[in-house]
């Protein structure tokens, strides 16, 4: 991203920008904060049509003390909404 972002998606950068002027139209994507930033970037990117696998084991969340643990839904989104939903090892071998 070249812009700053604000917000937990990528609707105030311009990261699809970015993504379009290199014709690039499959992400993988990983990262912090699995139940907000990397699941708003999931909706976006999905909805500007890419074809998006999110990395299930290369994402991480907070743990909250009344809420619990902000990772385990995030899997199971993903399940639902990504293109794939992979582990490392199995993202690293398809890409050899």
């Amino acid at each position: 991203m070249a812009s700053p972002h604000k917000v937990y998606g990528p609707q105030t950068n311009d990261l699809v920008l970015q993504l379009r002027k290199r014709n690039i139209s499959k992400v993988i994507l990983l990262g912090m904060l699995a139940n907000l930033c990397v699941e708003a970037h999931l909706r976006e990117l999905l909805e500007q049509g890419f074809e998006v696998l999110v990395v299930k084991d290369a994402t991480a969340a907070p743990r909250h003390p009344q809420l619990g643990d902000g990772y385990k839904a995030a899997p199971i989104n993903f399940g639902y909404i990504a293109n794939a939903l992979l582990s490392t090892d199995e993202v690293v071998a398809a890409m050899q």
